[in-house]
């Protein structure tokens, strides 16, 4: 190596010590938020999380409750053959006429596959925020990342706030990544 690239190599190396120390002796956040629950399906949704898929699917939850109801549930296996093909009928005859396609349905429909009796739950990502607290006061909560997958609104709680009447508010996107992420949180007094 030359000089020159030893050099370079050497200045970025103590940047990068720099950045790490700095790093390592910034305080932890004394409020951190956290995001809890918000993975709760509804008595009529049969386990799925119909709101995500119905927003998925860019059709109203009701119009995707009604196209399941002509579904067959396989219990405790996986459905046969003649069974899929009635099954995807069933629901094609309610979704078609709202513009969901096949292939659209077999993409949501993977998508927010799960095993719920082995605790399993569908993708999902954790949303994260930050508070802003000023003279003692909580002002406002800073959502920093909106995760995804939340088919309710997500209990929030900021430390040192507990008592604090947080809301968050929900976004459905057809957008897979962005489907059901927290768009704000509020303070209700």
């Amino acid at each position: 190596m030359t000089r020159a690239t030893l050099a370079v190599l050497a200045v970025a190396a103590a940047a990068s010590a720099a950045g790490l120390l700095a790093h390592a002796a910034a305080p932890a956040d004394p409020h951190p938020v956290a995001f809890a629950g918000g993975h709760d399906v509804g008595p009529d949704d049969h386990g799925r999380p119909c709101a995500l898929i119905a927003a998925a699917l860019g059709v109203k939850t009701e119009v995707f409750r009604e196209a399941f109801a002509g579904v067959t549930p396989a219990r405790g296996r996986g459905p046969t053959g003649e069974e899929a093909r009635a099954n995807k009928a069933a629901l094609m005859r309610v979704l078609a006429p709202h513009g969901v396609t096949h292939d659209r349905l077999d993409e949501v429909s993977d998508y927010y596959r799960y095993r719920p009796q082995g605790g399993g739950l569908w993708r999902h990502r954790a949303a994260a925020a930050r508070a802003v607290v000023e003279g003692g006061r909580l002002m406002a909560v800073v959502v920093t990342d909106p995760g995804a997958g939340y088919s309710t609104p997500p209990a929030v709680a900021v430390k040192g706030f507990e008592a604090a009447g947080l809301v968050a508010t929900l976004r459905f996107d057809t957008d897979l990544a962005k489907n059901g992420s927290v768009g704000s949180v509020e303070i209700k007094e």
